[in-house]
C-alpha cells in the first residue's frame, strides 16, 4: 500500500445497485418527488461547490448497510481504523468542485467511492487532485535546470465507477472542476468520508488482554525513540498472525502515514524496522487456533 494512497477496483457488488436507485430516482425530471429533494446546494466561494446528501439516508437500507459494512470491514484490516465517519454523497456537475484543502483532524485516512459512469462520459474534470510528496519537500532536491508542469506536481486519480480511493487526508487534495453536463446522472457522483478511531483488530480466539499487555510493552521498549528527537506524526498499522504455539508470523506493514522532516527521514524508516522487529519477537500463551491482528499505532508530534 503506498504511504500517500491506495486504489482498489471493483470494490463492491453493491455499486450496481446503489447507482440503479440513485437513476431511477432522476429517471423523469417532470416527476416531483420527496426523494429529489434531499440534495444541499453546497457553495463555499472559491472552495466547494457540489451538490450533497447524507449517503447513509439515501439509499434502501439493506444495499447500503451491505456495503456499509464492506467498508468498515476493510477498514478494519487493513488500515487498523474501526469505523468510518458518516458518509456523504456528492454529485458533481458543470461547474461543481473542491479547491485544494486537507482534512484536518477527520480522520487519518479519507475515502472516495466512485459510483460515476466513468467509461463513456460526456463531462470533463472529476478527477481526484493531491500534491505530490515532492511539492511538499520541493527545494530539498530542487534543480534550476528541471522544467515543472501540472502532472510534475499533482497526481490525478480518475474516480472509475466501482472505484474505492483511499488517501492521506493531511495532503492538500481536492476534485478536479467539472465541466459539460448539468444533468445529474451524467456527473460525477462519489461516496466519501474518512476511516476514524483506530484500535487493534483480532480475528481469531487470541485474547484482548494478551494483545493489551503485549502493546504495552511495545509501547514502553519504543520509549527511547518515541522520547527522543524524532519528530513523527502519523498512523502505522501493522499486521500479524499469532499461531497455535504462540509464535508470531506473517509480520507486515499493512498501512504507514508517519511523517517527519525530510532531513529525519532515514531515522523514521530505522523506527519502522524497529517496531516491525519487535513485533516478531512477541510471544503469547498457546491457542487453540491461529489468530490474526492488525496493530494500529498512532504518533503526534508535539506542538
Amino acid at each position: 500500500m503506498n504511504r500517500t494512497f491506495a486504489v482498489v477496483d471493483d470494490f463492491a457488488p453493491e455499486a450496481e445497485s446503489l447507482r440503479k436507485h440513485f437513476d431511477e430516482r432522476f429517471a423523469n425530471p417532470r416527476v416531483a418527488d420527496g426523494g429529489r429533494f434531499v440534495w444541499d446546494w453546497w457553495h463555499v466561494p472559491g472552495q466547494y461547490t457540489a451538490l450533497r446528501t447524507p449517503a447513509w439516508e439515501y439509499f434502501p437500507k439493506d444495499v447500503y448497510e451491505s456495503f456499509h459494512k464492506r467498508l468498515v470491514a476493510w477498514g478494519r484490516r487493513t488500515l487498523g481504523c474501526h469505523d468510518i465517519s458518516p458518509p456523504w454523497m456528492s454529485c458533481y456537475i458543470d461547474g461543481c468542485a473542491q479547491q485544494m484543502h486537507g482534512d484536518l483532524p477527520h480522520g487519518p485516512w479519507a475515502f472516495v467511492f466512485s459510483l460515476t459512469k466513468w467509461k463513456g462520459r460526456v463531462f470533463r474534470g472529476g478527477e481526484t487532485m493531491m500534491l505530490r510528496d515532492e511539492v511538499l519537500d520541493f527545494w530539498s532536491d530542487f534543480v534550476s535546470e528541471r522544467s515543472v508542469e501540472e502532472p510534475d506536481v499533482i497526481r490525478t486519480i480518475e474516480p472509475r465507477f466501482n472505484r474505492l480511493t483511499v488517501f492521506d487526508p493531511r495532503i492538500p487534495h481536492g476534485v478536479r472542476e467539472v465541466s459539460g453536463t448539468r444533468d445529474p446522472r451524467e456527473g460525477r457522483l462519489v461516496i466519501h468520508g474518512w476511516f476514524v478511531q483506530p484500535r487493534p483488530l483480532v480475528e481469531g480466539p487470541l485474547p484482548g488482554a494478551q494483545l493489551r499487555k503485549r502493546v504495552d510493552d511495545l509501547t514502553e521498549s519504543l520509549g527511547p525513540w518515541l522520547n527522543g528527537d524524532l519528530p513523527l506524526a502519523g498512523l502505522l498499522s501493522i499486521g500479524f498472525r499469532v499461531l497455535p504455539t504462540g509464535e508470531v508470523s506473517e509480520v507486515a506493514v499493512l498501512s504507514d502515514t508517519t511523517r517527519v522532516p525530510r532531513s529525519e527521514e532515514k531515522n523514521r524508516k530505522r523506527f519502522v524496522a524497529e517496531v516491525v522487529k519487535r513485533v516478531k519477537a512477541m510471544t503469547f500463551p498457546k491457542q487453540k487456533d491461529a489468530s490474526w491482528v492488525t496493530l494500529p499505532m498512532v504518533f503526534e508530534r508535539a506542538p
